[in-house]
């Protein structure tokens, strides 16, 4: 009767087979395999900067897949991989036992033919008809596949928390480093991910994931794949998680939206999953110089202006001890911001503060450590501010690798770099933090110049007939309320003092306001305005009144550098790019950049003479003007730039280049406010294009352009002058105009130097 029942069974199962067999689906989607690609932006050298998709993954052909990784995985998943048709009966039969012994279920025998059947095409539905389906794929591809075809595509499909599909995408994410350069521990770590990607996750999890690891290392030793040395190393390595998933080789948030923007605007469709990859124009070691720069000019200037005190606090009440696992889950969401890692105070007083970082690692900071901080160690600091147990602060490593008590600025600050003669933007760094503030300041924020507009002011005077060496009144100027139509405008120098009749490249030098109101009262606003858009600025932005030889019209940084690259390649317009090309799934070119080059007639918008005398006028700024500190600190006699500071302090730039880079740098709030008293842009901007140009000019040899024909130079050093060769004889342009120009002047805060 059993026998029959058997039998019986045995038949229906089968009819069950032969009938659900021809129904299986084809296996074209695994002898075919295209993955879901996500979006990548690289720089120019090769470095990844970003990647856009749901998955992220990086296939790999089972070649590059190291011994080391195949072995933790076949030892952590199915060790009998190569030694079974698709089912593995002994694990099977291993598994019900200890099942069994175990009182309850415990261990299953899923194999990874299995595991790959059910991620292609099947759902997560535990029924005997899923399982009967999920063992007849198996059959079927143990048939039309080899094994290395089947490991091939469960190493790249399966998913390991993080957004990671696939053990290349995983190693990258966890630990920062392609596969075939994981260790024996970050190979027993990842193989470890796939029974329970999130159980396991040793971001979110790091004392389960690490007992799993134990688990795949001892399953590694005693299988032979590691000696006794290797499995004793292994446990004792501490591993190095990456917890941002954000965290390129290359601090270049800002430009990889931009191309992502552009990408998605020009090939809509697939555009996160079909493997497109985007070349920029970035150079990552001066990409890196300006992100590091201008974190270092932010958190300069932040020193600067004292500690706010603790960023929020936390319920302490049920932390039970310094190694509380709570303190890990108040930490998670509490993001870095670069390096400045988040940490809970323990206990602080005058002497010493103790702080909790993420993982376990109790910081105590006393003696200078604790200056920056002290006024809210006090008991009189505010209650809401004070240091005390339960206060999130932050902390950043100093030059000596040794913790100090930090702060997120509320500053903003924006620095771009461009090549002047082909127009490859070669930096760019939108703003301190990309996941704190995704607002591009290099490409959004519309601010006042301030005096590092007068530049082009004092190109339109060069046109006029000026000269560096014309001489003009440093004298105040008082506009009657009769003839602007309001009040009296009295504008005066940024330092209040006035120092006569001056030649046009020393008031350049020292940013002398009422030099600058004079030239453009003498050649008139309106051609002011017209002249200055050959630069790129947009003329409605600038409206023709006398403030605009102040500065007061709004500009970007991105036209800035555009402006002040013309001076740096001998009068081109060029237009600057960060995307240089796009390719397909199949490295085929589908779009590039058509720059033209400078050197071009048809973008030429000054005259080279122009060009060159204001090159002349603005190295003596570096030199020894306001931004003399650039040419001390590179030790070199070839940059020239501009410092701008705005009414009442609430901008401050530098803009300058050297033939073969142009940088301009900006700080300020993104609700305008006053940044301080006596922080200028020689003070607050110019460490941040210097601290770039260290890195851009390193193995550049000092240049400076040669005089072009058409000019006559007079004398030396500063006092050297320049004068057109057909002018030679004519009288000099005069130093003021007659009468002034028309409209009248607008009132509304002008700048102040």
């Amino acid at each position: 009767m059993i026998a029959g029942a058997i039998a019986i069974v045995i038949a229906v199962g089968m009819i069950m087979v032969v009938l659900a067999y021809p129904n299986l689906p084809s296996l074209e989607v695994l002898t075919d395999y295209r993955p879901k690609i996500p979006l990548r932006i690289y720089s120019a050298d090769g470095h990844l900067i970003g990647e856009f998709g749901e998955e992220r993954r990086a296939v790999v052909n089972i070649q590059e897949v190291p011994d080391i990784m195949k072995q933790a995985i076949l030892s952590a998943e199915d060790d009998r991989f190569y030694h079974h048709n698709g089912i593995d009966y002994v694990g099977v039969i291993r598994a019900a036992v200890t099942n069994v012994i175990g009182g309850g279920k415990r261990q299953g025998a899923s194999t990874i033919t299995q595991q790959v059947a059910r991620n292609f095409f099947l759902t997560g539905e535990k029924t005997y008809t899923r399982k009967l389906y999920e063992a007849l794929l198996s059959f079927k591809i143990e048939n039309n596949l080899s094994k290395d075809q089947i490991l091939e595509l469960y190493i790249n499909q399966i998913f390991l928390g993080q957004r990671a599909y696939g053990f290349a995408a995983a190693a990258q994410i966890y630990f920062g480093k392609p596969l075939k350069d994981i260790s024996i521990a970050e190979a027993a770590m990842l193989a470890g991910l796939p029974k329970a990607p999130s159980a396991y996750n040793p971001i979110v999890n790091p004392k389960r994931a690490k007992l799993r690891q134990q688990y795949v290392l001892r399953r590694m030793h005693e299988l032979g794949h590691i000696t006794d040395a290797q499995h004793e190393a292994a446990l004792k390595e501490p591993l190095v998680l990456r917890r941002e998933l954000g965290d390129y080789a290359v601090h270049a948030e800002y430009v990889a939206e931009m191309a992502r923007q552009m990408v998605v605007e020009r090939f809509p469709e697939d555009v996160y999953t079909r493997g497109l990859k985007v070349y920029t124009t970035l150079i990552k070691a001066e990409q890196e110089a300006a992100y590091n720069s201008l974190r270092k000019g932010v958190m300069d200037y932040d020193r600067r202006h004292g500690y706010r005190g603790a960023e929020a606090y936390l319920e302490m009440k049920q932390i039970t001890s310094d190694q509380d696992e709570a303190l890990d889950d108040a930490l998670h969401d509490i993001v870095d911001a670069g390096d400045l890692v988040p940490a809970i105070v323990l206990s602080a007083d005058n002497k010493q503060l103790r702080a909790y970082r993420r993982g376990g690692e109790i910081v105590s900071l006393a003696g200078d450590s604790l200056k920056f901080a002290a006024r809210m160690l006090d008991d009189k600091a505010p209650p809401n501010k004070r240091l005390k147990r339960g206060a999130v602060i932050r902390l950043q490593k100093d030059d000596k690798g040794q913790w100090q008590i930090a702060q997120l600025p509320e500053v903003e600050s924006a620095f771009v770099a461009v090549d002047p003669q082909s127009g490859a933007i070669r930096a760019l760094v939108g703003g301190f933090d990309f996941n704190r503030n995704k607002y591009n300041h290099v490409t959004q924020a519309w601010r006042q110049p301030g005096s590092s507009f007068k530049p082009f002011i004092y190109s339109a005077s060069l046109e006029k007939g000026y000269t560096p060496g014309s001489i003009v009144a440093d004298e105040p100027i008082v506009i009657p309320a009769s003839q602007t139509g309001a009040q009296a405008w009295e504008p005066h120098n940024y330092d209040g003092k006035y120092e006569g009749p001056m030649k046009l490249r020393t008031a350049l030098a020292k940013s002398k306001n009422m030099v600058s109101i004079r030239i453009l009262q003498a050649m008139g606003t309106q051609y002011a305005q017209d002249y200055t858009s050959r630069f790129g600025f947009d003329a409605d932005k600038h409206p023709p009144y006398l403030t605009m030889a102040l500065g007061a019209g709004s500009v970007t940084p991105w036209q800035m550098v555009t402006g002040y690259a013309v001076f740096a390649n001998g009068g081109f317009k060029i237009s600057p790019y960060v995307v240089s090309e796009i390719r397909d799934e199949k490295n085929q070119v589908l779009a590039q950049a058509a720059a033209t080059p400078a050197g071009d007639e048809s973008i030429r918008v000054i005259d080279p003479r122009n060009a060159f005398m204001m090159d002349a006028m603005l190295r003596d700024v570096t030199i020894y003007g306001t931004a003399a500190r650039a040419s001390a600190t590179l030790k070199r006699q070839d940059l020239a730039g501009k410092t701008g500071t705005t009414n009442e302090y609430v901008d401050a730039w530098f803009c300058g280049y050297q033939m073969t880079a142009a940088g301009c740098a900006w700080v300020g709030f993104d609700q305008p406010k006053k940044l301080g008293d006596k922080e200028t842009g020689g003070v607050a901007a110019l460490p941040i294009w210097i601290g770039y140009m260290q890195r851009a000019l390193k193995d550049v040899p000092p240049q400076t352009p040669p005089m072009p024909d058409g000019l006559v130079a007079q004398g030396e050093g500063r006092d050297r002058n320049y004068i057109y060769a057909e002018n030679i004889g004519q009288a000099p342009a005069p130093d003021e105009a007659a009468a002034l120009p028309e409209p009248k002047p607008d009132l509304s805060k002008p700048p102040s130097d």
